[in-house]
């Protein structure tokens, strides 16, 4: 079932990774255009590395952020990747 949010482009669907915030008619999530964002590109450059989102998607997904920030940053911490599972290279040893 897909649930409105007070954002025009935003959605929860429950058949599309557990309810999580999306951006409607795609499958991607809220957190992931934030996450592109903290890394400092800019809401405009956004589209570059997600083609098939809009500029107008992206500030919402961004103003959607700002008002549900401990939703939303739960969602990133749920979905973190461990250092050791993204870089096969990766010495524990030298963690030490």
């Amino acid at each position: 079932m897909v649930s409105s949010t007070n954002h025009c482009y935003v959605v929860k669907d429950d058949n599309i990774l557990n309810g999580e915030p999306i951006i409607r008619n795609t499958r991607t999530p809220v957190r992931a255009i934030v996450e592109i964002w903290r890394l400092g590109v800019s809401p405009e450059e956004i589209p570059e590395r997600l083609p098939h989102i809009k500029l107008s998607q992206i500030f919402d997904a961004l103003s959607y952020y700002s008002d549900n920030k401990e939703e939303i940053n739960r969602y990133i911490e749920r979905n973190r990747i461990d250092e050791r599972e993204m870089d096969p290279l990766f010495n524990v040893d030298s963690q030490a």
